[in-house]
């Protein structure tokens, strides 16, 4: 029996587990690894394994391999693409060679947004994508025009429902009054709360928003198996982010180690009950992984429970504002 609950995502009509499947992992990022080398066999498997046990988002992005995401996604879900909601992502600039903007640039105009959501149905062999998500807001496009873009979407059927993925409070209302999104997904674990930090949590509540957090499990580090940059391969995108330089680095492990000692005493281990703590605030958690063994694990936290003593003092453990280094 699956420990996962079905739940509203949004007010729009979206019901989906409230643990879903990251897929990122599973493919390159432009070039660099994820974590750790990919094998599409055991990807596909985890993908069909996740369906099992009641797992049915799958979240991916153009922007992952950049494109080899969505085809694998897409070759995992062929023949039975309706056991699953798909959700992937668009706004990082890809021309017609399958290749990034050098600067990583963003373009949120209708024209590349209809470009883009017909090359993502190709790669994921599907007519339909769940939920489409503007990756990141393009700063030199309204966020209106945008939005309107992806609302015709909406009408000429190719998507159900719309979100946003790392904005401001300020763009969501914008946007929600052009069309009324189903979702906004951000980075949220205990080791990084900014959305409770910038209102943004507390206005997808009142909005009748549903939120997605990606990277429950701040990206490895509260797993607790991470103990020196040298635990992470020479290619891992990590490196390069303020949170693992070495100025940054023992601060955020010693806040690691007072979880997996709490973790100990429960009989659980620390990715558990970092991906319990995220769920709790009821919201849709989307942890990633390539392996079985560990989205088996991520299911089995669903069933975790945390009295509120228990999350008083994960609160205290690794309180807002007291990780080291931004995010990126």
């Amino acid at each position: 029996m699956s420990t996962l609950k079905q739940v509203a995502l949004g007010s729009q009509g979206l019901e989906v587990a409230n643990e879903g499947l990251g897929c990122m992992g599973m493919t390159t990022l432009a070039g660099m690894t994820i974590y750790s080398p990919a094998d599409e066999t055991e990807s596909i498997a985890t993908i069909h394994r996740a369906r099992e046990l009641g797992v049915t988002m799958l979240d991916t992005a153009d922007l992952y391999g950049p494109l080899l995401n969505e085809r694998l996604v897409g070759k995992a879900i062929a023949g039975r693409r309706d056991q699953y909601s798909i959700a992937t992502k668009f706004g990082y600039e890809i021309d017609d060679s399958e290749n990034l903007r050098p600067d990583f640039g963003i373009n949120g105009r209708p024209d590349y947004i209809r470009k883009a959501i017909d090359r993502s149905l190709r790669n994921l062999g599907t007519d339909y994508v769940d939920l489409y998500y503007m990756h990141r807001p393009d700063p030199n496009v309204p966020i209106e025009d945008s939005v309107g873009a992806m609302s015709e979407l909406v009408r000429a059927g190719k998507v159900r429902y719309l979100g946003l993925s790392e904005v401001s409070a300020d763009l969501i209302r914008r946007a929600h009054a052009v069309h009324p999104l189903t979702a906004i997904q951000t980075e949220y674990s205990l080791f990084d709360r900014g959305v409770e930090e910038d209102g943004v949590l507390e206005l997808t509540r009142e909005l009748g928003i549903g939120f997605v957090g990606y990277s429950p499990l701040g990206r490895g580090f509260l797993t607790g198996d991470i103990k020196s940059l040298d635990d992470m391969d020479a290619g891992d995108f990590r490196r390069h982010m303020p949170r693992y330089q070495p100025e940054n680095f023992a601060k955020n492990l010693e806040l690691v180690e007072k979880l997996k000692q709490m973790a100990q005493a429960k009989g659980v281990t620390p990715a558990q009950l970092a991906l319990a703590w995220v769920l709790a605030q009821g919201v849709v958690a989307i942890p990633g992984t390539k392996r079985v063994s560990y989205l088996e694990a991520n299911v089995a936290a669903a069933g975790l429970p945390l009295s509120a003593a228990e999350l008083a003092e994960l609160d205290a453990i690794m309180p807002v504002g007291s990780v080291a280094g931004a995010a990126y």
